[in-house]
């Protein structure tokens, strides 16, 4: 059967008690058609909701979801049933570049960029290796850690848009926990849109929505593209985002699993993969970072099916909306107001998933070392514990230029070092670390990933020193290419320039020297002779 031949279930119309559609089954075209447009409105709310508080283009963020969601399926065989929309972990960064001095909407897009490559990189280590090694860098004390501390993160910015009108978001924010609390099925899933909707008429009602920019749109044409404009100065800020994109990914492929009843660990690496070349895309026509949507996974629980074939319907449709300019003009019409509501509870559960990911797996906190790893981090990200490295400070106390590194980037370091430090120290003194306490049984963290022996019996992870050599020559790379951006950007180039550029600081001219040609030589190799040493484990 080919990929796109889908098996008719039973009669097409009906699903026994007990039975499931599987990703490989549809039922009838019309009832595969309006479970797509399910997908659809379910994903409708959170996808939008990342640009229209970032100041991103609403049609342009929905035309590269629809393409990365059918590039997911294509990669990922149609074995893996998934929708990519705006991914909210990219909210703290983009709203710092969009801020900062030299910043703006090309800068934003350029760490989506590279964020996506840095995903697509891990992705195929994972294919080649397995999601072993994954677990164990970022065991669920770390991962919940780094999940909580970037919803917390943006408290202060829920605040200011919460204070630019307090009634409409007042109204917006009591109907989002009341169709939270009180609403069933479609209405409980969809309790965030919903509430929008509300608040968004309220502002309506009180004169906050200017709908000139609707007027003026036209109905049919392509969304506005934006290029990226280099600056590795803000790379600290987004590729931390990487590790809750993997997290959220292997959490989404374990939870069809358990759905279908179907082993789909092999499919990670492709699912990571996959991710990473959606966001790429979006980072470079000015679309917003992607990732697998729970929201979807909702409306398969509810209906019980997991045909991908929905899932085309559903990234086909989104794509058509994208081309609607009126569409688009009229999402990012929702005020300020609207805004702050909603987002005072949802980046209160954004970080509240972090939280769940240590209950779930049980994180014992009378350990010290999870109580350092875990209270540490959240302290930097909750007050954005923000440092520049270089630049020039000004009479006023400013600094201008050099490469500032904020509370999410100094968290999720901190917390990985942390761990790791205090596990080594542990071993030095003889204790024993469990990284692993539980199991989870949600699919929700990356805790459930199968053990090492597991992926090994099943040919999804070598074991010889090829592969360990491969992904360890691999990490050192893509690490000299962020150490030696970050010194180009303290000097006011950066790794893509033409010519050297000469920087007053003989210290500074010195390390820029010693890092541009020669940086980039350094991580040609050791990217170009890991994967070679991962090509020759795969051949074993």
């Amino acid at each position: 059967m080919g990929m796109f031949s889908w098996k008719l279930h039973g009669d097409g119309v009906r699903v026994k008690p007990g039975e499931v559609i599987a990703p490989d089954e549809r039922l009838n075209w019309l009832y595969t058609t309006g479970i797509g447009l399910q997908h659809i409105v379910a994903m409708f709310g959170a996808t939008f909701l990342v640009p229209i508080i970032t100041g991103f283009p609403p049609s342009t963020t929905l035309f590269f979801s629809a393409i990365s969601t059918m590039l997911f399926l294509l990669i990922t065989r149609n074995k893996l049933p998934s929708y990519l929309g705006s991914s909210f972990a990219f909210l703290a960064p983009i709203s710092a570049a969009m801020s900062m001095e030299h910043g703006g909407m090309g800068v934003a897009i350029f760490g989506i960029l590279c964020t996506g490559v840095l995903l697509a990189v891990v992705g195929l280590i994972v294919m080649q290796v397995g999601a072993g090694w994954v677990n164990r860098l970022m065991p669920p004390v770390v991962t919940g850690a780094i999940v909580a501390l970037i919803g917390f993160n943006l408290a202060p910015t829920a605040v200011s848009n919460f204070m630019a009108s307090p009634v409409t978001a007042l109204v917006t924010f009591c109907s989002v926990v009341l169709f939270q609390a009180l609403g069933k099925g479609v209405f409980g899933r969809l309790s965030i849109l919903f509430g929008v909707l509300i608040g968004y008429a309220c502002a309506v009602v009180r004169g906050e929505v200017d709908f000139s920019a609707i007027n003026q749109a036209t109905w049919v044409g392509l969304p506005a593209f934006t290029l990226p404009v280099p600056n590795f100065s803000i790379l600290l800020m987004f590729l931390p985002v990487v590790l809750v994109l993997v997290a959220e990914n292997i959490g989404h492929v374990k939870s069809v699993a358990a759905m279908t009843g179907r082993n789909l660990d092999k499919s990670i690496g492709r699912a990571l993969f996959s991710d990473g070349l959606g966001t790429m895309l979006a980072g470079i026509g000015g679309g917003s970072g992607t990732t697998t949507y729970a929201e979807n996974i909702g409306v398969m629980a509810a209906t019980r099916v997991y045909s991908t074939a929905a899932y085309w319907v559903a990234g086909i449709g989104a794509l058509l909306l994208s081309l609607i300019p009126k569409f688009g003009a009229a999402v990012a019409t929702v005020p300020s107001g609207v805004l702050g509501g909603v987002c005072v509870l949802l980046y209160g559960m954004i970080g509240m998933l972090g939280v769940r990911i240590w209950v779930e797996n049980r994180v014992d906190f009378a350990k010290p070392i999870n109580m350092i790893t875990g209270s540490v981090p959240l302290v930097l990200g909750i007050a954005n514990f923000t440092y520049t490295f270089g630049g020039t400070t000004a009479a006023d106390g400013s600094i201008s230029g050099g490469v500032t590194i904020g509370g999410i980037a100094w968290g999720s370091v901190i917390a990985i070092v942390l761990f790791h430090l205090v596990k080594g120290l542990h071993r030095l003194r003889g204790i024993e670390v469990n990284d692993n306490p539980a199991p989870d049984t949600t699919g929700a963290s990356l805790a459930q990933m199968p053990d090492r022996e597991t992926l090994m019996a099943e040919g999804m992870m070598s074991n010889t020193p090829s592969s360990i050599r491969g992904v360890t020559f691999i990490v050192l790379g893509v690490v000299i290419f962020i150490v030696c951006s970050i010194i180009q950007a303290m000097g006011g180039s950066h790794m893509f320039a033409g010519s050297y550029i000469q920087p007053d600081n003989m210290i500074l001219d010195l390390l820029m020297q010693v890092t541009w040609w020669p940086g980039w030589l350094a991580t040609i190799g050791c990217i170009g002779y890991g994967g070679w040493q991962l090509f020759s484990a795969k051949k074993k």
